[in-house]
C-alpha cells in the first residue's frame, strides 16, 4: 500500500473514538531509544506516529520539546539517524515525519522525499511551509504516494482554511490553541468550532494537536469531533524524566488508548 493508504486505513480502522498518533522527538533521549520509545507506543495501542526531527530554531515548539531537540542535537542525531528510527518503525505502523522546511529545501524537495519514501513512512508535516509554497513538496510526495500533512489554527481565516483543505491529503493537523506546542489545563472551548470549519473544508480526517496531554483531554477532542489526537510534550516530558523512557511513555500511551477506547461517542 502506498503511505497515502496506510495513513487512511489507519484513521478508518481505529477501534477507537478517535485515532491516537503520540510524537517522539527522534534522537532523544538517544536515536536507540527513540526507536523504543516508538516501539512501546506501538504495543501500547497507537495507530499512527508523529516522528520529529531536532532542529536548531523550531518555530513551532514549547519549550519542552525544543529542550529533547537540543539534547538530541547534542548528543549528535542527525537527519539521516532520524530517518533509520522511521525505517525501523514504518513497517509497523504508519510513519509522519515532522520537520522543518530547511531541512527539506536543503538537498532539494525531490531529494527529500524519495530519500523518505525509502524508508517506509507514510506522510511529511513541515509546519514552516506555507500553502504558497507547497507544490514545490506536494507534487514529489504525491509521485512517491506520501501525505504532505498541512496545518491549520484557529485564526486561519475561512477562505485560507477552505483552500488548505482543498489540497490536504493524509490527514489535516488542526491546531488546537494558538501558540506553541505545550500541555495545557483543559481543552479550548473554541475547539468545537474549530473542527466544524475544518472538517468542512476537507475531505481528509482532521486530527487535533497541541495541549492534548491526558485521556480526558483525548476524549474531549475527540467529543468535539476530531477523527485523530496527537500527543506529544507530555510524552517527551515522561521520556526525559524516566529511567527508563520506553516504559513509561508506552505507559501513557496506554492510558491514552483506554480512555479513548471507553469514551462513549
Amino acid at each position: 500500500m502506498s503511505g497515502l493508504e496506510r495513513i487512511a486505513g489507519a484513521f478508518a480502522g481505529s477501534a477507537k473514538q478517535a485515532a491516537l498518533m503520540p510524537y517522539l522527538m527522534g534522537g532523544f533521549p538517544t536515536l536507540e531509544s527513540s526507536r523504543a520509545i516508538g516501539e512501546a507506543c506501538i504495543a501500547a495501542g497507537a495507530d499512527l506516529l508523529e516522528l520529529g526531527v531536532p532542529y536548531a530554531d523550531p518555530l513551532a515548539d514549547g519549550p519542552v520539546i525544543h529542550a529533547a531537540g537540543t539534547r538530541a542535537l547534542e548528543s549528535g542525531a542527525t537527519l539521516a539517524g532520524v530517518l533509520e528510527v522511521a525505517s525501523a518503525l514504518a513497517p509497523s505502523i504508519p510513519v509522519a515525519l515532522m520537520c522543518y522546511a530547511n531541512m527539506v529545501f536543503a538537498p532539494g524537495a525531490e531529494q527529500f522525499v524519495r530519500t523518505l519514501a525509502a524508508t517506509g513512512a507514510c506522510a511529511l508535516i513541515v509546519p514552516d511551509l506555507p500553502l504558497e509554497e507547497a507544490d514545490a513538496v506536494r507534487e514529489p510526495c504525491a509521485r512517491e504516494g506520501l501525505a504532505l500533512v498541512p496545518l491549520i489554527a484557529p485564526t486561519t481565516p475561512a477562505e485560507r482554511m477552505r483552500a488548505i483543505g482543498s489540497q490536504a491529503s493524509g490527514f489535516v493537523y488542526a491546531v488546537s490553541v494558538v501558540g506553541t506546542t505545550g500541555e495545557r489545563a483543559s481543552v479550548d472551548a473554541h475547539l468545537r468550532d474549530l473542527l466544524v470549519r475544518a472538517k468542512a473544508s476537507t475531505s481528509v480526517p482532521v486530527a487535533v494537536g497541541f495541549g492534548i496531554s491526558t485521556p480526558e483531554h483525548a476524549r474531549a477532542a475527540a467529543d468535539a469531533g476530531a477523527d485523530g489526537v496527537i500527543v506529544g510534550t507530555r510524552l517527551v516530558r515522561a521520556a526525559g524524566e524516566s529511567e527508563d523512557p520506553a516504559a513509561a511513555v508506552g505507559e501513557l500511551v496506554r492510558e491514552l488508548a483506554a480512555g479513548l477506547q471507553l469514551a462513549p461517542r
